[in-house]
């Protein structure tokens, strides 16, 4: 039997650690107001679990990646889960919510590693030609946790309390632990890149505007995303089963969306799709509490908003491989933490404009971020290819 297929199972076993992942990353979302009850906190103040999360997330990947330069890789990838496993047990015995927000850092900052980890084992355990299928495995354990992860974890918080899907998320990377002790074997690292030189690429105006848009554009999705539950209650006035299969609907949208945008930048380039995609997502923001008088529109309207909060993915990473191809696996680890500080800003902004305003307008604000990332996409576009030499002088 040949390499590929005798290890591909590994790379599902390791898509399966980022569906837990990113389960414990977007579950917080869906439960945010039975969080608030149950500790007694505004929903503002629990959006902070999410702020938390994709902030340590954001940060923490290159840190940790350059810390354990030297750590043969499945043993602090057992390490990695096991602490992880500690941070969601911690999150289902947390009294209060100090010791909530410390399980959420201890998770985040693992799951990033975990996250990693995975797509760079995935990607050497397959030959050559199935990398990019591998990575891709990978990332679609993420695209599940949203399809049925959440939506899961919803029912299950709803029947068994809000600390239940934390055991449920503790239960899943045990298994994996498992998974990874029985089936993987000693992996020595590779060299890993100081963080020193990662940063010196976004001296280019070009790359930082690049990696300004998903930071803006995601904060503007999040302003909104972040608090969807509040907002389906209060717009719509629906109840907790509806609510899950609205986050089912949304979950499935954004798979195809992630389909999407991979077709629109090979079909019309990369550059093309990313203004199409972010100024259409933009309209979109401002026009979805103008339709909650109908459900049927609504689903309409929110299904195109999450195709498009996924499809932005593929053409905004084509754009920076083809904007500096010596640096492109920076650029993606990069990407990554840009991404995750506009989720956490996004978080944070949501929350301020519940505290100071309604939920109702969140929509709006988030509509202004995403303005702001098609400016700086547009300011990115226009400037001159960086060339081969100018990287190399970095």
């Amino acid at each position: 039997m040949g390499r590929v297929g005798c290890l591909n199972y590994k790379v599902y076993l390791l898509s399966i650690v980022s569906f837990v992942v990113g389960m414990a990353e977007l579950i917080v979302g869906g439960i945010l107001d039975t969080v608030s009850d149950g500790l007694g906190v505004s929903v503002s103040k629990a959006g902070e679990l999410i702020t938390i999360y994709s902030l340590v997330f954001a940060l923490a990947s290159p840190v940790l990646l350059t810390l354990t330069a030297k750590v043969e890789r499945k043993k602090l990838f057992l390490w990695s889960l096991l602490i992880f496993f500690g941070g969601n047990l911690l999150a289902f015995f947390s009294p209060n919510f100090f010791v909530l927000f410390i399980s959420r850092i201890i998770s985040a900052a693992t799951g990033s590693l975990l996250v990693v980890l995975s797509i760079t084992i995935s990607s050497t355990i397959v030959k050559e030609e199935y990398r990019a299928r591998a990575i891709g495995i990978i990332m679609m354990g993420v695209s599940g946790s949203l399809v049925i992860g959440v939506p899961l974890g919803l029912v299950i918080g709803q029947h068994f309390g809000w600390r239940s899907p934390f055991l449920f998320i503790a239960i899943l990377s045990l298994i994996s632990m498992i998974g990874i002790m029985l089936f993987f074997k000693k992996m020595e690292p590779k060299p890993v890149i100081s963080l020193r030189q990662q940063l010196e690429t976004l001296r280019k105006p070009k790359i930082l505007s690049a990696q300004l848009t998903s930071l803006l554009f995601l904060t503007g999705h999040l302003t909104l995303y972040a608090y969807l539950t509040p907002f389906l209650q209060t717009a719509l006035h629906l109840n907790s089963t509806w609510i899950s299969i609205f986050y089912f609907i949304f979950g499935i949208a954004a798979v195809f969306g992630g389909g999407l945008g991979g077709f629109m930048a090979d079909k019309w380039g990369s550059q093309k799709s990313i203004l199409v995609i972010v100024s259409v997502f933009c309209l979109v923001l401002f026009i979805l509490p103008k339709v909650t008088f109908s459900t049927i529109l609504f689903v309409i309207v929110m299904m195109v908003w999450s195709m498009l909060s996924w499809a932005i993915t593929p053409a905004q990473q084509n754009y920076l491989i083809e904007t500096t191809p010596e640096t492109a696996e920076i650029q993606q680890s990069l990407n990554n933490s840009a991404m995750h500080l506009g989720i956490a800003a996004g978080s944070v902004i949501g929350g301020l404009v519940i505290n100071q305003q309604s939920v109702l307008h969140n929509a709006s604000i988030g509509g202004i971020f995403v303005l702001l990332a098609l400016i700086s996409a547009v300011f990115s576009i226009t400037r001159v290819q960086t060339s081969t030499k100018e990287i190399h002088e970095l």
